[in-house]
């Protein structure tokens, strides 16, 4: 059993795996902070100078001014404005990821259509004739 595990640990598949989960873990880091701090501020500013992270309902009716008094008086709250960021941080890295998946299928694609045969083998005589041949050139066999 050891042997297998080690086996798995060592073998190609599960490496790739762990280096794409520290790669997107990455990733996201930098997706949070680019909504964070590049798109969010000048929506807020559009509508108002809305800071989105400071948005939240008390659940125990106190009145607090900022997301920091609530935390520093320890309140229970709704923090819907830190939702809408990571809602859009979410849909960023989606859409992110659409595009990569949409641009490697593209390249497997094309890549898979390079390696589509070109010859192929008559029936008759086994000779190699183009894909498209109708007649072999070496037998006449019109079967091909």
């Amino acid at each position: 059993m050891w042997k297998e595990f080690r086996d798995f640990l060592v073998k190609g598949d599960a490496v790739d795996m762990a280096i794409g989960f520290i790669f997107g873990a990455a990733f996201a880091t930098v997706v949070k902070s680019l909504v964070t701090n590049v798109i969010m501020p000048p929506i807020g500013k559009l509508l108002g100078g809305v800071d989105f992270s400071q948005l939240f309902i008390a659940l125990d009716g106190k009145h607090y001014n900022s997301l920091a008094e609530l935390e520093k008086a320890k309140g229970v709250a709704i923090k819907y404005g830190l939702f809408i960021n990571d809602l859009i941080s979410f849909i960023i890295l989606g859409f992110v990821i659409f595009m990569f998946v949409k641009a490697y299928n593209k390249m497997k694609a094309a890549e898979e259509e390079e390696e589509a045969p070109t010859t192929k083998v008559c029936s008759q005589c086994a000779m190699e004739i183009p894909v498209d041949a109708k007649v072999c050139a070496y037998c006449g066999n019109t079967d091909v």
